[in-house]
């Protein structure tokens, strides 16, 4: 009984706490010497210095003039300083944006310009960061983690001689992420009022005291700081950082440091399932008790192996950075309805419209549009044009493409911009490429539209191939056989081609509008 008090006690705490953005400082309270990060190098935080640390950087930003409201831009690597300036934002009203550290200089500039940041906190592992930094005027504080960079003064020494206890009227900060977009500059989705997490809402995912979390994926993405970075400090789990995907490695990591929850794609699942027997056989994974998995649709074949392994672990969302209605599915319901992301959400509408605005009966794809919350949804920053764009009355669109099926369960098809478009008729490519991939040669697939010059664009299978087979006409064909066994004429690839590589962001999804790109060139109507 009297843990129970303590559980709903602590409940309590953190609910509050959530209100101000001073959730990692419980945490500190109750455990101030469990690990809270450990970095890809081994190096260990507890919660309390990783709070104090918080505490130092909210008091900098308070002697530099920050305030509520201002914006911070976070160009940084899987390391603990992420989640110190995470906390810091956190709790200082401060709106965070983690910015790709794979951009080039003028992209990582436009970002901290375009968000308006007061702070930049930079890798010095970011070679790009120094150039990127001269360009932002609007910054007056510059902070480099991990080694000196021009312009920037040292993390560490700059928090040296700051006080580390619990700072008084702690404000909640926000965070604003960049679409990646397929063209144009990116736009940072921007939400006016900090969404508030209460406690009981991760309470599904089994996090218990000994609960361990990996960080598998670029933590500046909006699905690994969520669902891995965000978690564990809502949580008070111990996060595991990685640093870069080696599929041996992440297994290995899951196995001796007894992970219990993870974030991944499907790309990592492919990757991890492509491990050799005897190399899986060597790393238990009997302690996982929480997958989820999104970003990009994920071949059926591809699941139910994974379930296979693991255990029906496996949750999938549908969502996006602009919010909306979210969807999930555990692998019990999967297993049932393989393919789908889930079932109509009770709170938030979900539309599935045809091109002339009509709604779609079931069975029958169209572009999905999610109703916006109660109070005002996102906007793109600065760019009244795209929001208005992703309108229907008070619906709203990702591009995504879709149906629900007799059940009310979603299954995704495509995204507007991928979608083929050849004599007339609409073809989406994700079904195509679900049905390729379940050939043995294939590690994956991007299915896009070329041009022709009669039906406008015509069905093209560009194919990445496991390791053990070899490019070949006799090959090509015996793929393409595969797939009229199983898609009607019209969707069958008309050709194909092998690449070594395809194009992903780093979130895992395959960028189709870059494999696409080659195909166009030089001509002025892209369809």
């Amino acid at each position: 009984m009297e843990d129970l008090k303590e559980r709903v006690g602590l409940e309590e705490k953190l609910d509050q706490a959530a209100v101000t953005g001073m959730t990692m400082a419980v945490w500190a309270e109750v455990q101030p010497d469990k690990v809270a990060v450990i970095d890809p190098t081994g190096r260990r935080k507890t919660f309390a210095e990783v709070n104090t640390n918080a505490n130092k950087l909210a008091r900098l930003f308070r002697q530099h003039g920050v305030q509520p409201g201002d914006a911070l831009a976070l160009v940084c690597s899987n390391r603990a300083e992420f989640v110190e300036v995470l906390a810091a934002t956190m709790r200082t009203g401060v709106r965070i944006t983690p910015v790709n550290w794979h951009l080039n200089a003028d992209e990582i500039a436009y970002i901290i310009n375009d968000c308006e940041a007061k702070v930049l906190v930079g890798d010095a592992r970011v070679g790009a960061l120094a150039a990127a930094s001269k360009a932002c005027e609007n910054v007056v504080l510059r902070l480099s983690v991990g080694g000196a960079i021009e312009g920037f003064e040292d993390y560490d020494a700059a928090l040296a001689p700051l006080d580390g206890s619990d700072i008084d009227n702690p404000v909640l900060g926000n965070q604003m992420m960049y679409t990646s977009g397929t063209t144009g500059r990116p736009k940072g989705v921007f939400r006016p009022n900090p969404v508030v997490t209460p406690a009981n809402v991760l309470a599904g995912r089994g996090y218990d005291a000994n609960s361990i979390q990996l960080c598998a994926g670029p933590a500046y993405h909006a699905a690994p700081l969520a669902f891995d970075v965000r978690a564990a400090m809502g949580t008070g789990s111990t996060l595991v950082f990685i640093d870069k995907w080696d599929s041996e490695q992440v297994l290995k990591t899951i196995s001796e440091q007894k992970v219990t929850h993870l974030h991944l794609v499907p790309i990592m699942f492919q990757r991890l399932l492509d491990l050799p027997g005897e190399v899986k056989a060597k790393y238990p994974v009997d302690h996982v008790r929480y997958i989820v998995h999104g970003a990009a649709p994920c071949p059926p074949e591809v699941k139910q192996a994974m379930i296979d392994w693991f255990g029906p672990v496996l949750s999938e969302y549908y969502a996006g950075s602009e919010g909306g209605a979210g969807f999930a599915i555990s692998s019990e319901e999967w297993l049932k309805k393989p393919g789908s992301v889930g079932k109509r959400p009770a709170l938030l509408q979900v539309r599935i419209v045809d091109e002339e605005g009509n709604d779609c009966p079931p069975g029958v794809p169209g572009t999905i549009y999610h109703q916006l919350p109660p109070g005002g949804g996102f906007q793109y920053y600065k760019d009244e044009k795209k929001t208005q764009a992703s309108r229907l009355g008070d619906f709203f669109t990702m591009g995504d493409v879709g149906y629900f099926d007799e059940d009310d369960y979603l299954f995704l098809t495509g995204r507007s911009a991928e979608t083929i478009i050849s004599g007339g008729v609409n073809i989406y490519p994700q079904e195509i490429d679900n049905e390729l991939i379940k050939h043995p040669a294939v590690a994956d697939s991007s299915t896009v539209g070329i041009p022709h010059d009669q039906w406008g664009e015509e069905v093209r299978a560009v194919i990445m191939l496991n390791p053990g087979y070899e490019p070949s006409d006799a090959l090509a064909q015996e793929i393409l056989g595969f797939a009229r066994q199983a898609l009607p004429g019209f969707k069958v690839p008309r050709g194909l081609d092998f690449v070594d590589d395809l194009p992903r962001s780093e979130a895992g999804k395959i960028q189709r509008n870059k494999v696409r790109a080659p195909y166009w060139e030089g001509r002025a109507r892209q369809i």
